[in-house]
């Protein structure tokens, strides 16, 4: 399944690299634990909109930006974007079968 906690954490990850933060430092700004950051850094964790919000401005950009798939090659977008197609097919397919079954 497409995961948007990849796209999230490798985001995040660049754009602390770019700005010379560490995990410890970017915690610290954002008042959590640096534990927290690497769940997300590791795609283990999915913030909260409070929290994302707390982690764009920590890191100088836009929420939206976390999410943003500018710096990816043409074949990374398209491969997520065909991955997303397969999800949404599966999750269109399971959901048709419940609705068979209730009748």
């Amino acid at each position: 399944m497409t995961n948007l906690r990849a796209l999230l954490a490798q985001n995040i990850k660049k754009r602390r690299r770019a700005l010379s933060i560490t995990q410890e430092k970017l915690a610290e700004k954002i008042g959590t634990s640096a534990h927290y950051i690497s769940q997300i850094e590791q795609k283990n964790k999915f913030p909260s909109p409070e929290m994302l919000e707390r982690i764009a401005e920590a890191l100088e950009i836009d929420s939206p930006q976390l999410f943003s798939m500018a710096s990816f090659s043409d074949e990374a977008i398209k491969r997520f974007q065909d991955g997303i197609m397969s999800d949404l097919g599966t999750a269109i397919s399971v959901r048709s079968t419940e609705l068979k079954k209730m009748g």
